[in-house]
């Protein structure tokens, strides 16, 4: 009863989640188009399995057209898509990619002309005694074995244009837990059908595995493309607000500032550069940057930046940028104009670089979470 209830979750989930990405604006792109296109047909395999388990293909007989389409060999194929549109890699536009539908709509074709002859009373149709529905399902096997896992493995050689971590990070697992589901899928038909084993048991903790897909997809979908859209929007709202960008920093600078005597106070040249680097280009916004980058931009050594900043503030470089970062964070809660976007997505745009480095350094600086200090200036 259980087991029954959590597939129907996940169908239901998966399909309406399906169809929020397709239809919301919110994720309006070709990549987002396959991924809703994936969800769904692994909302439909895990149905056939629901339907089964209902004994429903017995009342309805009919039904049993959607359960003999092999779906496995669609699902690649749309996380494929996703993957290298997601990437913005230059195969997105070639018309050879049509071919990779090829598999599944054999497989379509392959359990039509199946179905139809099992209603006719038909099967063997050749006089040398050779079943051509055999040879056409031992076709359609050999795709189950090498279709499906080579387009995975040659997905995954995509997923390594990728320049965001944290966007990498999830398409790598995404794609993990899809190639374990099809690969075990793969492997337990041919042990189903060479070696005669019941594999009832082995799909239904497939299926709980694609189960936790669905559901782990539509709260990582959901989160991290609204957290996407947060970041832009932010990221859009301050870029409109800097007069200069913070990647280079203006010769003019060093002219503007009184070239005195090297001394480790804050008269220092090369940390007046600093300050301006922070509070005026914003240079903290990088959620990369270190010591080194600094140091490239000072023209001094990153061990130089170190005592720079150690001396005069009292306080690790670290600490020094996270403070500006939080500086920037408390503006944006106080500003109307980023009311609307999550806490997160300020801190991430601010330069943190997660979620707990982001907490921590802002009750380091000023003594309440993000939550309550945005409450309590409500």
């Amino acid at each position: 009863m259980i087991y029954t209830t959590l597939l129907n979750i996940a169908v239901f989930q998966g399909i309406i989640l399906s169809a929020i990405i397709l239809k919301s604006p919110l994720f309006k792109s070709i990549a987002n188009k396959y991924l809703a296109y994936a969800i769904f047909t692994l909302s439909i395999l895990l149905l056939n399995l629901v339907f089964e388990i209902a004994d429903a293909f017995s009342v309805s007989p009919f039904l049993r057209f959607i359960d003999n389409i092999e779906w496995a060999f669609i699902l690649p194929v749309f996380i494929f898509l996703f993957v290298v549109n997601q990437v913005n890699h230059p195969v997105k536009n070639s018309k050879k990619l049509l071919l990779l539908f090829v598999p599944f709509g054999y497989s379509v074709i392959i359990n039509i002309i199946n179905d139809l002859s099992a209603v006719a009373g038909l099967y063997d149709i050749s006089n040398s005694g050779i079943r051509l529905f055999d040879i056409l399902n031992q076709i359609e096997l050999f795709f189950a074995i090498t279709f499906i896992l080579t387009i995975l493995i040659y997905t995954y050689n995509f997923i390594k244009f990728i320049k965001d971590k944290q966007e990498k990070q999830w398409l790598t697992v995404l794609w993990v837990m899809v190639f374990i589901l099809l690969f075990s899928w793969v492997i337990a038909i041919l042990v189903a059908l060479f070696l005669q084993y019941d594999i009832s048991y082995f799909m239904k903790i497939l299926a709980l595995l694609a189960t936790f897909l669905i559901h782990w997809t539509s709260y990582i979908g959901i989160y991290k493309y609204k957290l996407a859209r947060d970041k832009a929007g932010i990221n859009t709202l301050l870029s409109n607000g800097l007069l200069i960008s913070y990647n280079n920093l203006s010769s003019d600078i060093g002219n503007e500032i009184e070239d005195k005597k090297e001394s480790l106070t804050s008269d220092n040249h090369h940390f007046k550069k600093l300050e301006i680097l922070c509070k005026n280009q914003q240079i903290y916004r990088d959620s990369t940057l270190n010591r080194e980058k600094i140091a490239e931009k000072l023209g001094i050594s990153a061990g130089y930046v170190s005592q720079l900043v150690n001396t005069i503030t009292e306080d690790n470089f670290a600490n020094y940028i996270n403070r500006y970062r939080v500086e920037a964070v408390k503006e944006m809660i106080l500003d109307s104009k980023f009311e609307n976007y999550s806490l997160l997505a300020i801190g991430l745009e601010s330069g943190f670089t997660s979620k707990t480095t982001f907490y921590k350094a802002f009750k380091k600086v000023t003594g309440k979470t993000p939550n309550a200090y945005r409450k309590s200036n409500k």
